[in-house]
């Protein structure tokens, strides 16, 4: 096994699940997060995230296109679609989430959705999971998503001193909402994208 392979794509997958991003989501949380709390949504989210990616990585094609007649172009627009309204939040209100939605003890649904897919196992880091797999194999793909996610995991684990020291300086409500931006306007991407890759395949199916 390659180490310059292993590590070229541990990076690839840690710049496209964007660890900053689940950070700002987790301090955005007013009043903040317990320790307890920020541990097992971190916990959650990554673990379940690493199984969608897994599971994806493995028989993704077939289960995407076969079983669900999904294409990842659609999955693109669909998650773009989800993105961009938490990217919207983000700008409007500056946070990544309306105060009702981790209300009720919700912390398990907010760990899955969204925090686990689609901000951490995205269009993007599916996508290009299953294209690693075509070329590198299964085990050496899965390898690199699990250093990459357990990478993203101890970050998450660091949002409450970033927080704290976002807050001293009160900048933490600017930098969610340029954040939030970035967020919406790689959402805008993935759905023209996804909207390409459709057209392609409609003129491709035509001709």
């Amino acid at each position: 096994m390659n180490f310059s392979t292993v590590l070229e794509n541990t990076i690839y997958f840690l710049a496209l699940i964007n660890p900053p991003s689940k950070i700002l989501f987790l301090c955005s949380k007013k009043p903040p997060f317990t320790r307890n709390q920020l541990f097992l949504l971190s916990f959650r989210s990554n673990v379940v995230a690493l199984a969608i990616l897994s599971i994806l990585t493995s028989i993704g094609t077939f289960l995407l296109v076969s079983i669900f007649h999904v294409q990842i172009y659609s999955l693109s627009v669909a998650g773009g679609a989800i993105i961009f309204f938490i990217g919207f939040t983000a700008v409007r209100q500056g946070r990544f989430f309306f105060e009702e939605d981790i209300r009720g003890g919700s912390l398990t649904d907010i760990s899955i959705m969204p925090l686990a897919a689609p901000l951490i196992a995205g269009p993007g880091v599916i996508t290009a999971a299953i294209s690693a797999t075509s070329i590198y194999g299964i085990n050496l793909t899965i390898l690199c998503l699990t250093i990459a996610i357990a990478i993203n995991f101890f970050l998450m684990l660091l949002s409450e001193p970033i927080g704290k020291g976002m807050e001293k300086f009160h900048i933490t409500g600017p930098i969610i909402r340029i954040t939030g931006l970035i967020v919406t306007a790689v959402a805008v991407q993935m759905i023209f994208s996804g909207c390409e890759n459709w057209i392609k395949h409609v003129f491709a199916a035509v001709t």
